[in-house]
């Protein structure tokens, strides 16, 4: 009895197997895939990537045009201070001091000591 038993369990599993075998040969299950959203997806993305680089080579060239502020403005500083310095210069050359003293050195001139003045009326 017990001998059947199994015979009759074997045979049951053997046939089990069979059908799995046979549905094997199917998909087990069928995928349903929606391309129109995978498409709207796949849409969606480039022009995310796409926002993403322009914001990224904006702010690349906002940087780059800062760095050129920068170095603008330092060169102006310079500029600056360097025509403090000439109008230093200038002044320094147009003293009343110095022009006597060129005039004496360089030039033989000489400062005379009474200063006529004739009107003709």
């Amino acid at each position: 009895m017990l001998a059947r038993q199994e015979q009759e369990d074997y045979d049951v599993a053997q046939e089990e197997r069979q059908t799995l075998r046979k549905a094997a040969k199917g998909p087990l299950y069928k995928t349903v895939v929606d391309t129109g959203l995978r498409n709207q997806f796949q849409v969606l993305f480039a022009v995310a990537a796409v926002l993403a680089m322009i914001v990224t080579i904006q702010s690349g060239i906002i940087a780059s045009r800062g760095y050129q502020l920068v170095s603008v403005q330092e060169q102006a500083e310079q500029l600056e201070e360097a025509n403090k310095r000439l109008n230093v210069d200038i002044d320094k050359l147009k003293a009343p001091q110095r022009i006597k003293s060129v005039a004496a050195d360089k030039l033989g001139m000489i400062v005379p000591n009474k200063i006529y003045f004739s009107h003709d009326n």
